[in-house]
């Protein structure tokens, strides 16, 4: 397809409107279904002359859709997804991809089945400082990476469905995975439950790699202040992704630690910002979209990597409900 495909968003809320935004500048929007009265007025406003449906299936039905954007609620990604490929639209599934790993790898079966392009939001890969970042350790710039840790915290957005984990981890999950380029053998994770009986607010999770490299990610939504922070510890040089920051996002700190005989010096030779594109990830991630529907190549962020990170929320998930007993990825 060499055309510009024509793509029904699916939920116009709290994320969709801004993927209605993208979708429509970009020429692509042709439908926006959302059962709901508001979502369907946000649509008029954000995307104004587009048509609009109170149901999802005008959407699977319409021969003149190519494609689906799935903005709905997590728990309903699944089946909205699997519709779509079976009546062969490609699909762009907000994260996670599904709720369950077998789920995940169910929709990978049918999109390969049926030939369709099946493609995760997993934002941040395409941001430019994530991008960059990717560079930098792949030029060995950082030398050999140690250790990650990320902060994604917040007051609010508070979920009732989902928990701090499966809302705000996937990001960051998927990000790790891509920099150190494996899969964690076993993960660990904590939380605490303080607003709704069983559905934990904060949550800290250690990601051991087979490398002996080790990640940790901190989510919570009951944070005083908005902090969006990855750091990356090369041996030798660290970087830092600050993406509440409106302009320094990426630094790299020239700081190492040498060994003099027996004893450990620390290096410091100063910081530097690092120079990156103005661009909106989400416009990046709706244009790697809709090239994809149109060459058929496989999507950055593919059925694959989606299974990656359900796969790493899973086992997370488990040693939470086990307070923090070390889960192995190979047994999960």
């Amino acid at each position: 397809m060499s055309q510009t495909p024509r793509i029904a968003l699916l939920g116009c809320g709290y994320w969709g409107k801004n993927l209605a935004r993208n979708l429509n500048e970009l020429g692509s929007l042709a439908l926006v279904c959302d059962p709901s009265e508001a979502g369907r007025a946000t649509a008029a406003e954000k995307a104004s002359g587009i048509a609009t449906s109170a149901d999802f299936n005008d959407a699977m039905h319409a021969e003149d859709i190519d494609a689906v954007a799935i903005a709905t609620p997590a728990k309903t990604h699944f089946e909205l997804a699997l519709t779509a490929l079976t009546a062969g639209k490609d699909v762009f599934v907000e994260k996670p991809l599904a709720l369950k790993a077998a789920e995940g790898s169910e929709l990978q079966r049918v999109a390969g089945e049926h030939g369709r392009i099946l493609m995760v939001g997993h934002l941040l890969e395409y941001h430019p400082a994530v991008l960059r970042l990717r560079d930098l350790i792949d030029a060995g710039e950082l030398g050999d990476v140690n250790y990650i840790y990320s902060n994604r915290l917040n007051f609010g957005k508070v979920r009732t469905e989902e928990n701090a984990l499966w809302s705000f981890a996937p990001h960051d999950v998927a990000v790790i995975l891509r920099l150190l380029g494996e899969m964690p053998m076993e993960v660990t994770c904590v939380g605490g439950s303080y607003l709704t009986p069983g559905l934990v607010d904060v949550t800290v999770s250690t990601l051991l790699f087979e490398s002996g490299r080790r990640a940790h990610i901190f989510v919570s939504w009951l944070n005083p202040f908005k902090e969006q922070k990855l750091v990356v510890m090369g041996k030798r040089r660290m970087a830092v992704f600050n993406d509440v920051e409106p302009e320094r996002k990426l630094s790299l700190f020239n700081q190492r630690v040498d060994l003099e005989g027996q004893q450990p010096v620390l290096r410091r030779d100063g910081q530097e910002l690092v120079d990156l594109p103005k661009e909106e990830p989400l416009r990046r991630e709706c244009e790697h979209f809709i090239e994809c529907i149109q060459t058929g190549q496989e999507p950055l962020t593919d059925a694959k990597s989606g299974v990656r990170v359900l796969r790493v929320l899973e086992a997370c998930q488990a040693s939470l409900q086990q307070n923090g007993h070390p889960i192995s990825l190979d047994e999960h």
